[in-house]
């Protein structure tokens, strides 16, 4: 037998198995797409997952969706569902299958907002879009307050380690970095699942009329959940508490508004429960009782036309709301909206309540 006949034979040998890898490409994203999440669990242990799923309102969108497919060209990807196979021939799969870091930093963002495309679009143009860069690598916070695992309670939950093994140094004195090479600066570390659960139990939202709308503008969604990275898991807003808040001695009045529930876990008074201590924000003064969302629009927490949402063109005292000395106008200003009172801006006494005899035009 010559050469050439031999490593024809030899080609011909390496050939069949890689055209039954091709060929299998094709066909297990077939069988993938037809047996919908079913295709997942006759291979995984994710039974719980897939029955959470089938309960939620996103039970008609596919897995592949937002897990990706067979013809994703991410290479991790793959490399990653190689590893959990090997794992589960190995008998090693972990009781709870969760959302890591990495499943975050690929895209998992960028999946959600190929339908919420308006959503996303303003999360994207929002202060929850911040990103590692500039929270865990600002030097003016890291020189004034040592960073600790505490602050993964908000930003970064997802990372599955300390925050020693995010940044070094964590100390006063930098210069600082990420640790991870995996984490690129510029991610997001308030991604959507850090207030949204995927899985969580629900309908589909359906269209609604105009006066449907009308008469409910505020449709509560049950996916509004808040990520526990201590317990690894999304807790509702429904059972998320609504902080006792005093100023000085005096309980302050809260909306009772179960959505801002979520802002609350990051929002928070420290241990004194006083208004405005920690990062509280929540309204006293001439704000009392407003619930966050009367004023922060959505995901971009814009709330630029917040004023006009309630008041006339005049105030009560006969000028303009959104010319007044507030942080509203100016971020400058010493008046922060959320604290404001009308004695802030009269010293010498709050003038008597204008009476109107006609409408202001």
């Amino acid at each position: 037998m010559n050469a050439g006949r031999i490593r024809r034979r030899l080609w011909l040998l390496l050939a069949i198995p890689l055209a039954l890898i091709l060929l299998a490409v094709p066909a297990g994203s077939i069988y993938y797409t037809a047996a919908g999440g079913k295709a997942c669990i006759r291979c995984h242990e994710i039974q719980p997952a897939y029955d959470r799923w089938m309960e939620s309102t996103h039970r008609n969108v596919e897995c592949r969706e937002c897990h990706g497919s067979i013809f994703s060209t991410d290479a991790g990807f793959h490399l990653n569902n190689v590893r959990q196979l090997w794992l589960h021939l190995r008998r090693q799969v972990p009781e709870r299958l969760l959302l890591r870091q990495q499943d975050i930093s690929r895209g998992l963002n960028a999946r959600c907002g190929k339908c919420h495309q308006q959503e996303y679009a303003a999360w994207t143009a929002g202060p929850h879009h911040v990103t590692y860069n500039q929270i865990f690598l600002d030097p003016g916070h890291n020189t004034n307050r040592i960073l600790s695992d505490y602050c993964l309670q908000c930003h970064g939950m997802y990372f599955e380690h300390g925050i020693r093994d995010l940044v070094q140094p964590v100390a006063l004195k930098g210069p600082w970095r990420l640790v991870p090479p995996s984490i690129h600066p510029d991610e997001p570390a308030i991604p959507c699942s850090a207030c949204h659960a995927v899985h969580q139990h629900g309908e589909p939202m359906e269209m609604r009329s105009a006066s449907e709308r009308a008469a409910d503008p505020v449709q509560y969604r049950p996916s509004l959940a808040f990520y526990d990275r201590r317990e690894q898991l999304h807790f509702t807003a429904a059972v998320l508490p609504l902080p006792d808040i005093v100023n000085g001695t005096r309980p302050v009045r809260i909306a009772p508004d179960a959505r801002q529930a979520t802002c609350y876990q990051c929002h928070a008074p420290d241990h004194t429960f006083q208004a405005g201590s920690g990062d509280d924000r929540t309204c006293v003064g001439v704000h009392e009782g407003l619930s966050c969302l009367a004023c922060h629009t959505g995901h971009d927490q814009n709330a630029r036309a917040s004023c006009a949402l309630c008041h006339p063109r005049l105030s009560n005292c006969g000028l303009n709301v959104e010319t007044m000395d507030t942080t509203f106008k100016s971020s400058t200003s010493g008046h922060n909206i959320h604290f404001v009172k009308c004695e802030d801006c009269h010293p010498e006494g709050v003038p008597k309540r204008r009476q109107r005899t006609a409408a202001i035009p």
